[in-house]
């Protein structure tokens, strides 16, 4: 098997996260999703496919979004996105905000060899609440985001507890010393494993944490039916890593600020 764009943009655009407490707006065009206050992000953009030109799609998108009274809109742009998206966001005042790429690796004769890590690490899957709230609590440091209510970190295992065996993916958390010190997320979806929210603590980084949790993952995505491996990478921390663990850079997809009050800018 080898990866096209057209492969791999066709599974990251049908990658729409999507938590089951957001508030959700949709339409035929797009999908707007108002975010639970423990995300870093308030307002953003999921899916576009828009049916109208170009410029009246991303307006009546912004004009939505005025309705929430949230001063930001988050729009991240995808590769298979139309060509003139950026330009119609910066028009509207939109920055880029994070700079993102999609990268993806062949998973179809197996996951890739890695190389082991310096440390001993030991890895859970979050079934239970007390490694959920772990690896929750990696990502809220990581994503400058806020750990989620007890009840939420609650669902987050019970969610696990039935997907990690049934092979639909969820959370793995590393240790070393017994401390939580890296996780990461998988989701098994039409043969992909979608790779999520990978991060290691701070003070243990450059001690092959990272991949540590990429090997648990890529490891189960096969053992569970995945020919693709795709990230939503940091070009500058995870991006390097992944390159070297197999994977293949197919372009970036960078998430603008649209800003929501004042004189738009056009």
């Amino acid at each position: 098997m080898s990866l096209s764009v057209a492969d791999v943009a066709a599974a990251g655009a049908a990658w729409v996260w999507m938590p089951d407490d957001a508030e959700v707006v949709a339409d035929e065009e797009y999908t707007i999703l108002r975010l639970p206050e423990y995300v870093a992000f308030d307002l953003s953009v999921v899916s576009f496919t828009p049916t109208r030109p170009l410029g009246q799609a991303v307006d009546a998108v912004v004009e939505r979004a005025r309705a929430f009274g949230l001063p930001t809109l988050d729009w991240q742009v995808l590769l298979g996105d139309p060509e003139g998206l950026p330009a119609e966001l910066a028009a509207r005042g939109g920055q880029v905000k994070i700079e993102l790429e999609i990268v993806a690796a062949d998973l179809s004769e197996g996951a890739p060899a890695l190389r082991p890590p310096t440390v001993d690490v030991s890895l859970r899957w979050a079934t239970d609440v007390a490694t959920a709230r772990d690896g929750l609590a990696l990502e809220a440091a990581g994503f400058r985001g806020e750990l989620p209510p007890a009840e939420r970190i609650e669902a987050v295992a019970a969610r696990n507890a039935e997907t990690v065996p049934a092979g639909r993916g969820g959370l793995v958390v590393a240790y070393v010393d017994g401390e939580p010190a890296g996780t990461g997320g998988v989701a098994i979806v039409d043969g992909v494993a979608r790779l999520s929210g990978g991060v290691v603590a701070p003070h243990r980084r450059g001690r092959g944490v990272y991949r540590s949790v990429l090997d648990a993952r890529l490891s189960y995505g096969v053992a569970n039916g995945a020919t693709m491996a795709l990230v939503k990478a940091n070009p500058t921390t995870s991006g390097p890593i992944l390159r070297k663990a197999g994977f293949t850079g197919f372009g970036p997809e960078p998430v603008y600020a649209v800003p929501l009050t004042g004189d738009q800018p056009r």
